[in-house]
């Protein structure tokens, strides 16, 4: 099945990569992409109200959006990632620093 995203790592982030991130995350679906979790870091970079959020508590959030709210949220969060890579910030390896992270978080909610 082909998706109806470029899943390139190497280039810019789509909107449609963001908007099917977040769908996964509203969704509560399990096991993202190093492009995925990229994406939301750089969630919690733009939105310091889910700086510290789970990824359940990020769906949670999600789902309370309004569709303006969420246009606008994905507008916002391509263009910092855009930013991002233009001056040279390493967005995934801020991601896999704060996957590492939650994972831990999530850990010990489990236990």
């Amino acid at each position: 099945m082909q998706h109806a995203y470029n899943k390139n790592t190497n280039g810019p982030v789509t909107e449609m990569a963001i908007v099917n991130t977040f769908t996964k995350l509203i969704f509560g679906d399990e096991g993202f992409t190093a492009r995925e979790l990229s994406i939301i870091q750089a969630f919690r970079s733009v939105d310091a109200g889910v700086l510290r959020d789970s990824i359940d508590e990020l769906g949670q959030y999600l789902r309370s959006l309004g569709v303006r709210e969420m246009i606008q949220l994905v507008s916002r969060l391509r263009q910092h990632m855009t930013e991002s890579d233009e001056s040279g910030v390493s967005v995934q390896v801020q991601a896999t620093s704060a996957a590492n992270a939650g994972l831990r978080g999530q850990n010990r909610d489990t236990h």
